[in-house]
């Protein structure tokens, strides 16, 4: 899943976003409300965790501009504000659910992932289907007809981003900003070591490949004819 971050304690923020990587999602991160409502705004997520209290805007501002904009991305509310009417405005304003800090990462983390299950209104939200290969995005599983594939997390965000441009080739520099966070090509075959294991894992055994590499410009996954 691909999550915004809006908060501007870097040290709450550092580990929140280490702990949400390390739990196979991508992370974008803001530091103030501003350049929050800017990403929000301009690039497709799957969910936010909004702090409540930021620096140029109002976390609860952020949230009711984004309705006011029919941006229904399911949001976690966090706050160090704990009373009833508090946790209420945050609600009101437009918020799917409300954390009080401190916090255990555990409980954010099931949170967050009741917001999906609970903001997924179409199966088609939730799951890629290219030909017969089936991604669902909650469980974290894959399917290529009846056999089901285990990947890693890096290979399953892999997939997924290849999907989602199914039958479009995907560039070297898509994959290192979407999958590796990379602004920059580091210069190493690391992609290409994880598009061989990724390849062995969907194809073996099937007649026709689904994942190609198309030479010169990336890789695309489409249906087999």
């Amino acid at each position: 899943m691909k999550l915004l971050v809006i908060e501007d304690d870097r040290e709450a923020a550092a580990f929140l976003v280490k702990g949400l990587k390390e739990s196979g999602h991508t992370v974008d991160h803001a530091e103030d409300g501003r350049q929050g409502l800017f990403l929000a705004t301009s690039e497709r997520f799957d969910a936010m965790i909004i702090d409540r209290m930021l620096p140029g805007m109002d976390g609860l501002a952020i949230v009711a501009a984004l309705r006011a904009s029919n941006n229904h991305t399911p949001v976690l509310i966090l706050s160090a504000l704990n009373a009833v009417d508090d946790r209420v405005r945050g609600l009101k304003a437009g918020g799917d659910d409300y954390l009080t800090k401190p916090y255990a990462f555990s409980e954010l983390l099931a949170r967050l992932e009741a917001l999906l299950r609970r903001g997924a209104t179409a199966k088609a939200d939730t799951q890629i289907k290219v030909g017969e290969l089936e991604i669902d995005l909650l469980s974290r599983s894959v399917r290529r007809g009846t056999s089901e594939i285990e990947l890693l997390p890096r290979e399953f965000r892999l997939l997924e981003v290849l999907a989602r441009h199914a039958g479009q080739v995907v560039t070297r520099t898509m994959l290192l900003e979407q999958v590796w966070d990379y602004h920059f090509d580091p210069q190493t075959n690391v992609i290409d070591v994880h598009i061989s294991r990724l390849r062995q894992k969907i194809d073996k055994g099937h007649a026709k490949p689904m994942l190609h590499t198309v030479r010169g410009a990336g890789y695309c996954l489409k249906p087999v004819d």
